[in-house]
C-alpha cells in the first residue's frame, strides 16, 4: 500500500515537470515570436524612415527643376526686355544721327545762301563802281590813252575785274543774243533789218551774274 503511494507520487511530479517543461517551451516560442515581431516591425521602420528621404529627394529634385524652370523663364523674359530696350535705343540712336545729318546739311546750305546774299549785296555796291571805270575810259581821246595815267586806271580797272571774275562775278552776254527775261531788261525796242526779231540790238548798261544768280539785269535795246 505505501509502495503504491510512492509510486503515485513519483508519477505526479514527473507531470508537474512534464507540465513546467511545456510551459517553459510555449514561453520560449511566444519570447521568439516576440522578437521576431520586433525585428520585422524595425525593418518596417527602417524602410518607413528609409522611404520619406527618397521621397524628400525626390520632391526636392523636382522643385528644384521647377524653379530653374521659371527662373529660367524670368531670364529669357529679361533678356527679351532688354533686347528691346536694345533695339529701341539703336533706332534713337540712327534718327539722331540721320536729323543730325540733315541740320547738318540745312546748317551749310543757310550757311552758304547767306555768304552767297553778302557777297551778291557787296558785289552790287561795287558794280557802279566798274561802270564808272568804264565811262571814264570810254570817254578818253585815243591820243591820251598812252599816258601814264590812263594806263594806270586801265591796271585797276583790270585788276578789280580780275578779282570779281576770281569770285565768280561774270558779265552777262547780250549784244546779238537772244532776249532772255531772266537775263535782260528790255528798255527799248528798235528796228533793224540785218537783225532778227527778238536779237538784243545794243546793251546799254551791262549786266552781271554772281555764280547762277543774276546781280544786275542788262539794259538792252531789242529789235522789233
Amino acid at each position: 500500500m505505501a509502495t503504491e503511494n510512492n509510486d503515485k507520487e513519483i508519477e505526479l511530479e514527473d507531470i508537474k515537470q512534464e507540465d513546467k517543461e511545456m510551459e517553459t517551451d510555449i514561453e520560449n516560442s511566444e519570447t521568439d515570436a516576440n522578437c521576431e515581431e520586433n525585428i520585422n516591425e524595425d525593418e518596417e521602420d527602417k524602410s518607413s524612415e528609409s522611404q520619406p528621404d527618397s521621397d524628400d529627394k525626390q520632391g526636392t529634385g523636382e522643385g528644384t527643376e521647377k524653379k530653374e524652370k521659371r527662373f529660367g523663364k524670368k531670364k529669357d523674359k529679361a533678356l527679351v526686355k532688354l533686347e528691346e530696350k536694345l533695339a529701341e535705343l539703336e533706332d534713337k540712336r540712327v534718327r539722331q544721327l540721320a536729323e543730325f545729318e540733315n541740320f547738318r546739311k540745312r546748317s551749310e546750305k543757310e550757311k552758304s545762301q547767306m555768304f552767297e546774299v553778302g557777297a551778291k549785296s557787296v558785289v552790287e555796291k561795287m558794280l557802279p563802281v566798274i561802270d564808272n571805270f568804264e565811262r571814264g575810259l570810254a570817254s578818253i581821246p585815243e591820243e591820251e590813252k598812252n599816258t601814264s595815267l590812263i594806263q594806270g586806271f586801265e591796271l585797276v580797272y583790270k585788276q578789280i575785274i580780275t578779282a570779281f571774275d576770281e569770285l565768280g562775278v561774270k558779265p552777262i552776254e547780250a549784244v546779238g543774243k537772244e532776249f532772255d527775261p531772266n537775263l535782260h531788261n528790255a528798255v527799248m525796242a528798235v528796228d533793224d533789218d540785218s537783225m532778227e526779231s527778238g536779237t538784243i540790238a545794243e546793251e546799254m548798261q551791262k549786266g552781271y551774274m554772281y555764280k547762277d544768280s543774276v546781280v544786275r539785269h542788262s539794259m538792252v535795246k531789242v529789235v522789233n
